[in-house]
């Protein structure tokens, strides 16, 4: 079957300007910049559903127009059938031989569609046509006359575009015999069809339209809801200060927006234990230091230039301040360190060694009758630097509470979930009411005369311990003196990163 297209509408043609493109300003990224994220996700949101939805509009109108014309396509094609099928005369049986009759006796019997109407011509005359509502005012139209002329001979099909009846195909089937020739024209309008599927196609729309405007309340919505820990975010770090960093943002859910909130969380809590730290080291450098300086101040305001022997005490005197000075600062740079994720370097290290090596580092701080407790077997995840040093800071502190050939033990033990080392003396023992005290900063107990210490050694080893994870505990020594036992898990030593600046 042969199809071309009429159309009877005039056609204008369209001129477009060509406006030159240019590319995207820095000015236009700026103010690109400044719009906020809510409005960027909510106009991309609104900009993707109206493609998908014009998308699918469009793919709709396609499918169903392309249905409309598979319809009219198989309705010519079974008129066609039915029509070349007719080859005998009900009335008495033989086969037709009168191009006249054939046509009369087929749209007699055949009973169009609505919008089909069916048309026989005898000798280019019209002879008989069905009824329909477009009637004569149709089978004038001048355009229809052309494709009688241009079908006669072949027959086909042609697709006319009226302003008046809409899209109508025509369709010619040629008749010959002996007594005459003729054709059946088979008109389908689609005009109803068109109209139909514009409505539809309406009402989409509508609802496109309807439904864009609730997916982008929604959206706005919905963003706005999620991006709210970000608002609060930047509200909460504009209230932090160098003397306030104790606001912390609330923390909800368990998506990316939290992750970045306990993230954010972790680093104001590791900034805050860094100015604390900070704080305090200044505090205590201050405190602790005013009073070695002003000894310094004094000696020097009343030094004698013209006595060599005055001389000589004074500069023996300062050093030893100067000396007492350096080891206080070097133990508030070690409390400040302490706090910071790489103040410990892990490995694993072996127990008996470990213990031995302290033993054996400890008999040089005191004539003393060094012993061993007891001593761990097998490997333990830890600083092993820092573990010495806090050992040895013990060990240092026993030797200040003892006399000469006191005891003093060393041990260590493992169990199942700790590593435990201590050390044990018969010295003076640490009061109950006191053990608290003694971990922290310049808190003493019961002090030996000559005992020139600042109260940090223990808070030291609290501080080795504290990051390691483990705790110091203090108990009463048998049959005299303390005990004091550092607790470490055996747990794998886990690193967390240091905020950058």
């Amino acid at each position: 079957m042969t199809t071309t297209r009429t159309t009877t509408r005039p056609t204008t043609g369209t001129t477009m300007a060509t406006r030159p493109t240019t590319g995207t300003t820095d000015g236009a990224r700026r103010r690109l910049a400044q719009v906020s994220v809510r409005t960027r996700i909510t106009v991309v949101i609104a900009l993707l559903t109206t493609a998908a939805m014009t998308g699918a509009g469009l793919l709709v109108y396609a499918l169903e127009s392309s249905r409309i014309q598979r319809a009219v396509e198989s309705q010519i094609t079974q008129e066609i059938a039915e029509f070349r099928n007719l080859r005998r005369d009900p009335r008495d049986g033989r086969e037709f031989d009168d191009v006249r009759r054939i046509l009369k006796v087929f749209l007699t019997r055949n009973v169009p569609d609505d919008d089909e109407m069916l048309v026989g011509y005898v000798q280019g005359e019209r002879t008989i046509r069905t009824l329909n509502r477009y009637g004569q005012e149709f089978l004038d139209e001048p355009a229809y006359l052309r494709v009688l002329d241009e079908r006669a001979d072949d027959g086909g099909t042609s697709i006319l575009d009226s302003a008046t009846f809409g899209e109508v195909w025509v369709t010619l089937v040629p008749v010959r015999n002996g007594q005459g020739q003729g054709s059946l024209v088979i008109v389908n309008f689609l005009a109803d069809e068109h109209d139909e599927l514009n409505r539809t196609m309406g009402t989409y729309t509508l609802i496109a339209l309807l439904s864009l405007g609730l997916i982008t309340t929604i959206a706005a919505f919905q963003s706005g809801r999620l991006l709210a820990p970000l608002r609060t975010l930047e509200e909460t770090a504009r209230e932090i200060t160098t003397t306030d960093l104790s606001q912390r943002i609330p923390e909800r859910g368990n998506d990316d927006i939290s992750a970045l909130t306990r993230t954010i969380n972790g680093m104001l809590e590791r900034l805050d234990s860094g100015f604390a730290a900070q704080r305090q080291f200044l505090d205590d450098a201050g405190h602790e230091l005013r009073t070695p300086l002003t000894v310094v101040r004094g000696h020097l305001e009343l030094l004698d230039q013209d006595d060599p022997a005055e001389r000589a005490e004074t500069q023996e005197l300062l050093l030893e301040e100067v000396d007492r000075m350096t080891r206080l600062v070097g133990d508030l740079m070690l409390l400040a360190k302490s706090r910071r994720p790489d103040f410990l370097v892990p490995a694993e290290v072996d127990l008996e060694t470990l213990t031995q090596t302290v033993l054996a580092k400890a008999r040089g701080l005191g004539d003393r009758d060094w012993t061993l407790d007891g001593i761990a077997t097998g490997t333990a995840s830890l600083d092993e630097q820092r573990i010495t040093q806090a050992l040895l800071q013990l060990a240092d502190n026993a030797v200040k509470h003892t006399d000469p050939g006191a005891e003093i033990a060393i041990g260590s033990a493992r169990t199942a979930n700790d590593v435990r080392l201590w050390v044990r003396d018969t010295g003076d023992g640490i009061d109950p009411a006191d053990r608290e005290t003694v971990l922290q900063r310049f808190g003493r107990s019961r002090v030996r005369p000559g005992d020139e210490g600042f109260g940090l050694g223990l808070s030291i080893v609290h501080a080795i311990l504290d990051a390691h994870g483990g705790t110091v505990a203090i108990h009463d020594a048998q049959p005299r003196g303390a005990r004091v036992e550092l607790t470490i898990p055996t747990h794998p030593f886990k690193e967390t990163s240091w905020p950058r600046s």
